[in-house]
């Protein structure tokens, strides 16, 4: 079957004829918002009776949908592609590519456009409804058609976490007649944007928000060249005066802020209540340093829509901006929180066998794919949680992971205390309201009817307190293990400075397993339980030991706990408290719970790591970890914004002969946004080799291409070039990085011409 394969085309070979198309016909109806990525599928024959036809297929971005010509194009360069395997003296097999089938979704019509190829023959275009049912295609389906492909073409191009074995990515538009016929059909179908779905993080897709705007914004934005992009949305602010907050952006990204402002100004007249014009407006404040007007206007634009995450996130970045950390948190707990619904991708199904031809010399710099001893991590780095966040969950946990950077871990457990209602205080309300005379009448009575004010203004039993009371150690999925009691003070005290359990990691009562990180042994934790001093960790990873005269000081290092101040586990007397009001406090939603959790899992094994190299540095013996190892701190300190510490563990994962594209990217970016040319331009030229080694055949939009043009911008593409040449790069891995130069100098790319 080797001799079946294409040379350079990736392609998954079928166990029985078909079936991928079947099971695309099948999936139809499960994609719910852009669709997969297009699927190409051919059949190649030997012509020989008693030969089996062979089916294979592959997935593919960048072809030109726009008719049924174009899309049988591509499946007749497809019969170039096979392998020739004969000799002097034998004749080949002959395998040839007898018909294909190419598949593409419109994501307007919720449809699937397909084109059926004879080789040699005729060919038929015809189009799938989610019943499986055939259509014609009419020009209209055409359009939709090949503006759904362009979108998944410049949305998918550099997603780190869209991944499809077998998935070529070509380049969407080459040349500037491309382009028009992009905002051409984007101009022509921009009123139906909303149809295809948005980011998510908006819950409803609006015509200024969703998946047509996103490419839009992302194709202009990331070359610098808004002037083609506020040409569209002059035109289209005619026909929905909210695009205006679009053309608003476009000319602040052109640096001509006084039209924008003319454009807000008016358009705020029109669309009082258009969140997204209030957003622009909002930024636009705080680039100026105008941070009391922003908060004014992110708190009107939470009042014009207040079941979006993006008004309340943006409202939630105005108080940390302004120092206002109890605000801050109170109103990050109201966000409301969506499902997060992934990209829309191809059921697996199980090859035959899969082809993966190298991709040009350029990949032979790579490490080989074999698994080493660098892709095995610690347990306990490979267990943290907060990798597996996704969507409106993801920007929750980085807006708290801002927090915890400004103002520090203890303050972050003591805001948190001033402003929910903690387990503590609820036991020691329900307790004097135990011990109060039965003749009290039943609205003061504790255990009975006691007014909890909830964020939403609403006022509720004191009954729902267990349930919705945020205890990290009840309602928290992630919460540790602890050996010698059930805790259910985690909320007062943050997180609990207990004995982690030995056997194992168990299950919760829901069937979540705990996460439990534990580098010490049996011996070290019970010393560490019989010392009498009390350590908690402060946000820049310091550890303090709390004295008896109540002032704490900088201990050094350790492995222990955080701690928060005041909440021990001692019982205390409820007749010798003063009696607690829950009138001014809230409810801590769980989910935000369960964050805080995850940000404590964080810390604690920064706070590890960063103790175990200060000590490494004061015996001068090297540190070592593996390769996977440091890319998940590298991960962990960009998490936590420690972005210089981060930066050094991704260089020290480099060291490692491991195959990995992660640091490779990580330091491209942290490289050009330094203006750093020469490491730029080297790291650059891994990322592209791994880019290859993918099959991502496309220059743009990519992430080389945006640094590159970052650069540009700075230094021009003249000094690029210069310093590429200064590198002496054999001639194919020179001819894929002046590409990304020759792409900015034929659209004209800011610096293109110094």
């Amino acid at each position: 079957m080797a001799d079946a394969s294409f040379k350079d085309v990736p392609e998954i070979f079928e166990v029985e004829l078909g079936e991928s198309l079947t099971a695309r016909t099948e999936s139809l109806s499960t994609f719910r918002e852009l669709g997969p990525p297009d699927l190409c599928h051919v059949v190649k024959s030997t012509g020989r009776s008693g030969q089996r036809d062979l089916g294979s297929y592959h997935y593919i971005s960048g072809v030109d949908a726009s008719s049924s010509a174009s899309l049988a194009a591509y499946i007749n360069s497809l019969t170039y592609a096979i392998e020739d395997d004969s000799g002097w003296f034998s004749k080949g097999t002959g395998w040839k590519v007898r018909n294909g089938c190419y598949c593409c979704f419109n994501a307007f019509s919720r449809v699937d456009v397909r084109v059926d190829v004879k080789i040699p023959g005729g060919v038929n275009a015809y189009v799938v409804d989610l019943r499986g049912e055939r259509h014609e295609a009419t020009p209209e389906i055409w359009q939709e058609t090949y503006l759904s492909a362009l979108l998944r073409s410049i949305l998918y191009s550099d997603d780190p976490t869209y991944w499809l074995e077998a998935y070529r990515k070509l380049d969407p538009i080459t040349n500037l007649d491309g382009e028009l016929r992009f905002l051409q059909a984007a101009e022509a179908l921009f009123l139906k944007g909303w149809q295809v779905g948005s980011d998510p993080e908006i819950q409803v897709a609006t015509v200024v928000s969703n998946h047509l705007v996103s490419a839009i914004m992302k194709y202009f934005g990331d070359s610098g060249r808004y002037q083609y992009a506020a040409n569209l949305f002059e035109k289209l602010t005619a026909k929905e005066p909210e695009v205006a907050s679009l053309l608003a952006r476009c000319y602040i990204g052109m640096n001509e802020e006084v039209k924008a402002v003319q454009i807000m100004s008016t358009a705020i007249k029109q669309t009082p209540q258009s969140y997204t014009l209030l957003h622009v407006q909002c930024d636009f404040l705080r680039s100026k340093g105008n941070h009391e007007w922003a908060l004014k206007l992110a708190r009107h634009a939470v009042n014009c829509a207040p079941s979006e995450f993006v008004t309340w996130e943006k409202l939630t970045e105005l108080y940390i901006d302004l120092r206002q950390y109890e605000s801050a948190l109170l109103t990050l707990n109201s966000c409301p929180m969506f499902t997060y619904n992934g990209r829309d991708g191809h059921r697996n199904l199980p090859p035959a066998r899969v082809h993966l031809p190298p991709k040009g010399a350029i990949t032979e710099i790579l490490p080989e794919r074999t698994k080493t001893e660098d892709d095995e991590a610690d347990p306990a780095l490979l267990r943290l949680p907060a990798p597996g966040l996704r969507g409106t969950w993801a920007r929750a946990y980085a807006l708290l992971t801002r927090l915890v950077s400004q103002i520090g871990w203890d303050e972050l457990l003591k805001t948190r205390s001033a402003v929910f209602v903690m387990e503590e205080e609820y036991r020691m309300q329900k307790a004097q309201g135990d011990i109060r005379p039965h003749t009290a009448s039943p609205s003061s009575n504790g255990d009975e009817d006691s007014a909890v004010v909830h964020e939403d203004g609403s006022v509720s039993s004191s009954r729902v307190l267990p349930k919705r009371g945020a205890s990290l150690t009840e309602s928290s999925t992630l919460a540790p293990k602890l050996e010698d009691q059930a805790d259910d003070d985690a909320s007062t005290r943050g997180v609990h400075s207990a004995n982690p359990s030995t056997d194992g990691d168990t299950l919760t009562p829901n069937g979540i397993p705990t996460i439990r990180i534990s580098t010490e042994s049996d011996v070290d934790r019970e010393t560490k339980a019989e010392e009498p001093a009390e350590k908690h960790v402060n946000g820049n990873g310091e550890v303090r030991e709390a004295k008896d005269n109540g002032v704490s000081e900088v201990v050094g290092q350790a492995l222990e706990k955080p701690v928060q101040a005041g909440g021990q586990d001692e019982g205390i007397a409820a007749g010798t408290q003063e009696p607690f009001s829950f009138s001014n406090k809230r409810l801590c939603e769980r989910w935000l719970d369960n964050l805080f959790m995850v940000l404590y899992e964080d810390l604690r094994v920064w706070t590890i790591f960063r103790a175990e190299v200060a000590h490494f540095k004061t015996q001068h013996v090297a540190y070592r970890k593996t390769g996977l190892e440091w890319e998940i701190l590298g991960d962990l300190g960009t998490r936590l914004h420690h972005k210089e510490e981060a930066k050094e563990a991704y260089q020290r994962c480099l060291d490692s002969q491991r195959y990995s594209y992660k640091p490779w990217s990580k330091l491209l970016d942290i490289y050009s946004d330094e203006g750093d040319i020469q490491r730029t331009l080297q790291v650059a030229i891994r990322v592209a080799a791994y880019q290859y080694a993918e099959y991502t055949e496309m220059t743009y939009p990519t992430q080389i291409a945006r640094c590159f043009f970052k650069l540009g911008q700075i230094h021009g593409f003249a000094k690029i070039s210069y310093t590429l040449l200064s590198m002496g790069l054999p001639d194919p891995v020179m001819k894929i990085m002046d590409s990304y130069l020759q792409y900015g100098r034929a659209f004209k790319v800011e610096g293109y011409d110094f």
